[in-house]
């Protein structure tokens, strides 16, 4: 009894499977050519193009997917984008079709796209429509092995990192998945691995551009959202700038113009030709960065290292322009001006001018004396008349009234004032005079000579942030250069 119930059970399952298998069963070509064999195909397989072709639905549909980058078109950071070009190859089984090669007279046979159930295969990241010419037909195998493979113009979204630019590398996604079947019903299976993706990628990439494919890694998941899950596989694409256009047409010349602007330092400060000379390469720095705006990135969300560079370039121009403009007029007016306030004299002359290697002058012990231009009123004639031999003979004595002992002879009657004698003290005195004026007026008082170290010590000052500036900027460019190059995936 239990033997009879037992076999009873195995022809009825026998019966549900083939009710399960539908009319897809192996063909039986009546001759081995291409017309026997779209004959019944079209009867057995064409007829059936809107269903999976799964005949038990609790088992998903495994689609296997490869493929290869033939094309880096280039990236938008202003919008985000990234433009490829890749083959993507589709394969996946139809249940229950099969033949016979020596009886259909091949093995395989290419069939339209349309008469055939296509997976909804797409690309999660596509930001704009697929412009790549189409292809109508796939391969059918008499295994029932469906090989579909196409080219896609892709247009997808990436998040730029452009904080390094020239030297940025890019991490960019291609997520492909079945966009309305779940994980239940079609599964997403790898192809082929990462490094042959790459390898083959690298062998027959046609267009790059500025850009080189370094490395490319796979990763399969499941995206799980409320109303189910999603099998996806996502590939992530590692790409490398080519800095070398950027490098000449912009590093190079813009570093150029800054060390001549810091070559101009060794000029007088009062010389009006430092003056033109640095407002020339501030109009010819603004006429090349007009010129090179082209090729600098344009976007809102990170603003790269070297506009950074160039801004920072220009306001040091601007500023060593301000900066000669100050020294010459103190070098030319500081005898009119007050005298120094404190806190700017304490902050300049006694700290930064240590800072910038120039200590501050000492003051002199030196007095000018400014003689008076008006006559003097000339000596009594005994005072005048008294020597020096007579001065010993005069004793303490003296003074208290005593008569002296020697007395002295009476002094001559005083001589008459020469003409000439007078005007040619009086041309000394005046002479005297203006030469004291005239050296007073080119080594300036203290004031002056206070406002002038002040000018010189700023000038020294913005000297040491130029050399400052462009060493570091020199040791940046060097080290993200050799970590751009020595980038490891």
């Amino acid at each position: 009894m239990i033997l009879k119930m037992e076999v009873q059970g195995a022809w009825l399952l026998l019966i549900c499977l083939m009710m399960l298998h539908g009319t897809t069963a192996a063909l039986n070509c009546t001759s081995p050519t291409r017309k026997s064999l779209y004959e019944q195909l079209e009867k057995e397989l064409f007829t059936k193009n809107l269903v999976p072709p799964k005949n038990n639905f609790s088992e998903p549909l495994e689609v296997t997917i490869s493929i290869t980058v033939v094309g880096l078109v280039g990236v938008d950071e202003k919008a985000q984008t990234m433009t490829t070009v890749i083959w993507q190859i589709l394969e996946w089984q139809i249940e229950g079709l099969s033949w016979e090669k020596e009886e259909c007279g091949t093995e395989r046979a290419s069939v339209p796209r349309e008469m055939l159930w296509v997976p909804d295969v797409l690309i999660g990241e596509f930001m704009d429509e697929d412009t790549s010419p189409k292809t109508p037909y796939v391969y059918l195998y008499n295994t029932g092995h469906v090989y579909d493979d196409k080219p896609l113009r892709v247009v997808s979204a990436c998040l730029l990192e452009i904080y390094t630019f020239p030297f940025d590398i890019q991490n960019c996604t291609l997520t492909f998945g079945a966009y309305v079947h779940f994980a239940a019903d079609v599964r997403m299976i790898q192809g082929a691995s990462a490094a042959q993706i790459l390898a083959e990628s690298r062998a027959v990439i046609q267009s790059n551009g500025e850009w080189d494919l370094i490395g490319i890694h796979v990763v399969p998941y499941d995206l799980d959202l409320e109303e189910g899950s999603y099998s996806q596989i996502a590939y992530y694409l590692t790409m490398r700038r080519r800095p070398m256009l950027y490098v000449v047409n912009l590093l190079i010349p813009s570093c150029f113009l800054i060390t001549v602007d810091l070559f101009s330092f060794m000029l007088p400060p009062q010389s009006v030709d430092r003056s033109s000379f640095k407002m020339t390469l501030i109009l010819g720095y603004t006429v090349f960065l007009l010129i090179m705006n082209d090729l600098l990135p344009a976007t809102g969300e990170t603003t790269p290292l070297i506009n950074v560079f160039f801004s920072l370039s220009l306001a040091l121009m601007v500023t060593s322009l301000l900066e000669t403009v100050f020294i010459t007029k103190v070098q030319y007016s500081s005898s009119q001006y007050s005298a120094v306030p404190k806190w700017l004299s304490v902050l300049v002359l006694r700290y930064l001018a240590v800072v910038v290697c120039l200590p501050p002058k000492k003051k002199t012990n030196r007095v000018t004396v400014h003689l008076n231009q008006s006559r003097e009123p000339s000596l009594s004639p005994t005072i005048t008349g008294v020597s020096t031999s007579h001065l010993p003979g005069i004793s303490e004595d003296d003074t208290l009234g005593k008569p002296p002992l020697n007395p002295l002879p009476p002094l001559p009657p005083p001589a008459k004032p020469d003409p000439v004698v007078d005007e040619l003290r009086k041309l000394c005195r005046d002479l005297t005079a203006i030469r004291l004026h005239i050296d007073d007026h080119f080594k300036g008082n203290d004031t002056s000579q206070e406002w002038q170290m002040l000018g010189i010590v700023i000038d020294r000052l913005l000297f040491g942030l130029y050399v400052i500036f462009i060493l570091v900027s020199f040791i940046t460019i060097i080290s993200i250069w050799i970590w751009n190059n020595n980038h490891s995936e």
